[in-house]
């Protein structure tokens, strides 16, 4: 396979590298993560601006047709700064599903609107008792006149506090952990009955618990056909897999070059601690768990560019399993290897212990995956 990026994937990388060299240093992220917002709405027009918002989607929908490819490019070099906008839950989640499966109005209403940066999206899919399964849903969406009315709590929606829109998973039929019977629906954040408490996660982003009392939607809040939007659901939420996988990659990177500098700096009994054979050794374990973790990150984004089918998801929950391990040790080993500088928010590699640390949990960990991918 060839692992080669193009001339335009280059491009790419290095424009959001620069980005992230100007705007994210730590002190700037710390400083973003302690407003009330959480990032900056100026980063995320410029993100729209040179043309980031529009990748991931097809030329159709106004986008420039990038595939998972060009997800994991970006996400690698988000990895690295630690960048706190919106962009997984508003293109590769809210706004994935309304192209995977929304009709001609609403791909035309929603998705030109994400790509210039003037809508923000997230998506609702976790509840308190369903752990990592997407097919155990207790939201009820019961018909009504022309539409449907929503009862429910959904947990940790992330950035649902700033999104203009939620789409909201719902049972329309079957039992709470059937397959079938689960529909989605588009859901304005200011809807009568709906009550979004927002909240920072101890990454440093922003989640938010959304409870629905009698929410009022109209029946063309509906994104494809009523009881089926399962499967839908499994395939967006393993292209969100691959990205956060990417992600992770960069944010490995960086934590081990950081790591790096340090040993080679700072000094005990007068002799660099990076000389000590030991502290060697750690370093060669951290640096070669990243670079499996890079192999199984690009191998998944082929995986997903080829087509979705098994093979595909036994791909992402492999990689998920694999860089779920490795961004828990790099992580951890690197806030051991720092002392008790690793453990200061003013120093920038708590922050990174911490997202690899939330990474690992996100869209089921490690065992989770370990589990699916058996199965399939």
């Amino acid at each position: 396979m060839d692992f080669e990026l193009s001339e335009e994937q280059v491009l790419l990388k290095d424009s959001i590298d620069r980005f992230v060299k100007d705007n994210y240093g730590p002190e700037d992220r710390i400083k973003l993560s302690q407003t009330e917002l959480g990032f900056s709405r100026d980063h995320w027009k410029t993100m729209a601006e040179l043309g980031w918002l529009g990748m991931a989607f097809s030329e159709e929908a106004g986008g420039f047709g990038g595939g998972a490819v060009e997800t994991m490019i970006m996400m690698e070099s988000m990895g690295r700064g630690l960048v706190l906008e919106p962009f997984v839950s508003t293109v590769l989640l809210g706004g994935a599903l309304v192209a995977e499966a929304g009709n001609a109005d609403q791909i035309e209403a929603i998705i030109p609107e994400i790509i210039e940066g003037n809508l923000m999206m997230s998506f609702g899919y976790a509840e308190a008792q369903s752990r990592f399964n997407l097919n155990d849903v207790e939201t009820t969406a019961s018909k009504s006149g022309d539409g449907y009315i929503l009862n429910g709590t959904k947990a940790v929606v992330y950035h649902g506090g700033t999104a203009d829109k939620i789409v909201i998973s719902a049972r329309t039929s079957g039992a709470s952990r059937d397959a079938d019977g689960i529909s989605l629906f588009i859901v304005d954040s200011n809807a009568a009955g709906l009550d979004i408490r927002s909240y920072a996660t101890v990454d440093g982003q922003r989640a938010a618990d959304v409870r629905l009392e009698n929410v009022t939607v109209p029946a063309s809040a509906l994104i494809g056909a009523e009881g089926v939007a399962s499967p839908v659901i499994e395939k967006v939420i393993d292209g969100a897999i691959g990205a956060i996988c990417a992600e992770a990659v960069g944010a490995m990177a960086a934590a081990n070059e950081i790591t790096n500098e340090y040993l080679k700096t700072r000094k005990q009994f007068g002799t660099a601690i990076g000389k000590f054979q030991v502290l060697q050794h750690r370093m060669v374990d951290m640096y070669m768990e990243a670079e499996q973790s890079k192999s199984m990150s690009d191998m998944v984004a082929m995986k997903l560019d080829l087509g979705y089918a098994d093979d595909t998801r036994k791909a992402v929950s492999a990689a998920k399993a694999q860089i779920g391990k490795s961004a828990k040790f790099v992580g951890q080993q690197s806030v051991q290897l720092h002392g008790g500088m690793g453990m200061t928010d003013e120093y920038s590699i708590g922050h990174f212990f911490k997202r690899l640390t939330t990474i690992e949990m996100l869209f089921g960990n490690t065992d989770f995956h370990l589990n699916r991918f058996s199965n399939l």
